[in-house]
């Protein structure tokens, strides 16, 4: 029996995290086991989803194999864009510095802040009262 060679890379953004493993095939996209289409529903998630892909022109050369979990469905997006370029890091080297160039390497840091006491959220304080 034949070894499948596969890359895996692991994507981070807000509270999402996405494992990501990639294949040589013809391009099929699963994600949690559900289509991709069926999963992220918007044009722009989609194509958030698999920046790395289709900015070096790789989308039909590689199978996507995801389990993402964790926030909503556009920090879920940023991780497997992540996710995707680390594991394209390790397929192909030599790709490394124009992904990184790209920005696709670097994780985005931003997160939520945490509700301070005293305060109702993050920074909304107490509304003033004259009266």
């Amino acid at each position: 029996m034949t070894e499948v060679q596969s890359y895996r890379g692991t994507g981070r953004r807000k509270e999402s995290i996405a494992q990501v493993i990639l294949t040589k095939g013809t391009g099929k996209i699963n994600i949690n086991r559900r289509d991709f289409d069926k999963y992220f529903t918007t044009e722009f998630e989609r194509y958030n989803a698999l920046r790395p892909l289709y900015q070096f022109e790789l989308a039909n050369k590689y199978d996507v194999t995801a389990v993402v979990n964790g926030g909503g469905k556009s920090g879920q997006a940023g991780a497997m864009s992540l996710g995707i370029a680390r594991a394209l890091k390790l397929a192909d080297p030599a790709i490394e510095p124009k992904l990184r160039g790209e920005g696709l390497l670097t994780r985005d840091p931003r997160m939520k802040e945490r509700k301070k006491y005293g305060l109702h959220g993050a920074r909304r304080g107490v509304q003033f009262s004259k009266r």
